[in-house]
């Protein structure tokens, strides 16, 4: 089943039609980009099926029965024990109704909008390659003297778990800039 659900999320997650997440670079450091992202509706979830609850929820499982296509990136993050996963909705349910998920443990909400710094690696990601572009990511930050609001790194994953090559993950992190 297990199997099943990765080869429909390729299918759907990574054809030519994918809705990317809206963002603006607004500068370019070396290999760091300041991005302002606008608000975007999100799903999310704490707990230890994330992916296969929120893709039923993309796949009908909710108050309407309504597919939702699957947009990139996939956000992920980790505090301590517990692992969050958010879908981004496609940019048409900022104006629609909202709709609700019939897992009470998924949150559909609107995200703020914010300043973020972004890091971009290839390859499979791993905790190895987190730990490491965070580091790298937090160095450049504080030379550039740039406040990070949160040091809680987000993921972001671009592609389907079997796409080899030419994998995009980014580290994003919260950051107060202005330009000049």
């Amino acid at each position: 089943m297990f199997k099943y659900l990765f080869f429909l999320f390729s299918i759907t997650m990574f054809s030519q039609q994918t809705e990317i997440q809206q963002y603006k670079v607004i500068n370019t450091i070396d290999n760091i980009e300041l991005r302002y992202y606008p608000p975007s509706m999100k799903a999310k979830v704490t707990s230890n099926n994330n992916f296969s609850k929120l893709f039923k929820y993309i796949s009908g499982n909710n108050s309407d029965n309504t597919k939702i296509a699957m947009t990139a990136p996939v956000y992920m993050t980790n505090k301590g024990s517990l692992n969050t996963m958010e879908f981004v909705l496609p940019v048409k349910y900022l104006e629609k109704k909202i709709v609700l998920p019939k897992d009470n443990s998924i949150e559909v909400y609107k995200s703020k909008e914010g300043v973020f710094a972004s890091i971009t690696y290839g390859g499979y990601s791993n905790s190895n390659k987190i730990s490491e572009n965070y580091r790298l990511l937090v160095n450049k930050l504080n030379k550039k003297n740039i406040t990070i609001i949160s040091n809680q790194p987000i993921v972001l994953s671009y592609n389907s778990p079997y796409k080899v090559f030419n994998r995009r993950n980014e580290i994003l992190l919260e950051v107060v800039y202005k330009s000049n």
